[in-house]
């Protein structure tokens, strides 16, 4: 009995061994190298895996940030500058600067605004709202109110608006990984600049529908009268298919295409209010002529004398 329980021992030990020795083999046979710089990298990048880079991950961007000769045109929006700098002083390569963006979001189509003109049963999600039907209000171009962007945000950046149906955007927790993005159907989000104290402004709509029809839909929409594109002294505003567009880069933040919106639907974040001016306050004629003949009167006295 004793010696068939040493023979079994002797033979899972033989086995163990030569399993070993295999699968040491193998693993030198077969061993892929990877570049030690690739975790390096790997560990300065911000682990969110969202994909804003353009890769599915942290660890298939710092890959490409190691093999890639030229990494100029490769950025990390959660990281930001500060992030790539670091990538740079490991790799020594150049990196090229972005200014932050933050999302914003090209629609006011609130229910007080936009009412609803039919109603939708079926899964809640704009994916599928988009694909079956055209929204529950008359507007084709504004927010269907599902919430997929903010079902993809990593970051709690953003929420539901109960009140007006629209999604909010937490400029604070934004990371620009641009999920959000990419998740509208209806490409209502976009990247702007994060300007300093976050001032921006922007049309808050997309509708491309005629003046008439675009009201009707929507009391804040853009009805394309062009009176922005007409006092912006920068050139920065630009009409195309009935629908305003301001350039970020250009824009200057004077405000002068927000006084002149009939609809309101241009959006300004962050402004102070503007001072008004008091007019000035103007002496009567009468007083002011009056006051002038007792000048030249006091003035000849002393030479009649």
């Amino acid at each position: 009995m004793s010696d068939s329980v040493l023979y079994s021992a002797l033979l899972l030990v033989s086995l163990g061994v030569i399993a070993a020795i295999v699968l040491y083999i193998v693993s030198k046979k077969f061993y892929v190298y990877e570049n030690p710089l690739i975790g390096e990298v790997d560990e300065i990048l911000p682990a969110a895996n969202c994909g804003g880079c353009g890769s599915p991950g942290c660890k298939a961007f710092a890959e490409k940030l190691v093999n890639s000769d030229d990494i100029s045109e490769l950025f990390c929006p959660v990281g930001g500058n500060d992030v790539m700098k670091q990538v740079s002083a490991i790799l020594g390569k150049e990196v090229a600067e972005k200014d932050p963006t933050v999302a914003v979001l090209l629609c006011q189509g609130s229910c007080e605004v936009r009412p609803k003109t039919t109603l939708y049963q079926g899964p809640r999600t704009c994916a599928i709202s988009s694909m079956v039907y055209g929204g529950e209000t008359d507007c084709q171009y504004g927010c269907l109110g599902d919430g997929d962007c903010v079902a993809v945000c990593d970051f709690d950046a953003m929420y539901m608006d109960e009140n007006t149906g629209l999604p909010v955007i937490i400029t604070d927790k934004c990371t620009s990984c641009g999920a959000c993005v990419k998740a509208c159907p209806r490409d209502i989000i976009e990247m702007r600049p994060r300007n300093k104290r976050d001032l921006k402004i922007f049309v808050g709509c997309l509708n491309q529908d005629k003046g008439g029809i675009a009201k009707k839909a929507c009391d804040v929409a853009c009805i394309g009268c062009s009176k922005c594109e007409d006092v912006c002294p920068k050139d920065a505003i630009t009409m195309d298919n009935n629908l305003a567009y301001i350039d970020p880069v250009t824009c200057t933040l004077c405000r002068k295409c927000v006084e002149v919106c009939p609809t309101h639907s241009i959006i300004e974040t962050n402004f102070p209010p503007k001072k008004i001016r008091k007019p000035k306050e103007e002496k009567p004629k009468v007083a002011k002529v009056a006051s002038v003949k007792a000048n030249v009167e006091s003035e000849k006295k002393p030479a009649d004398a």
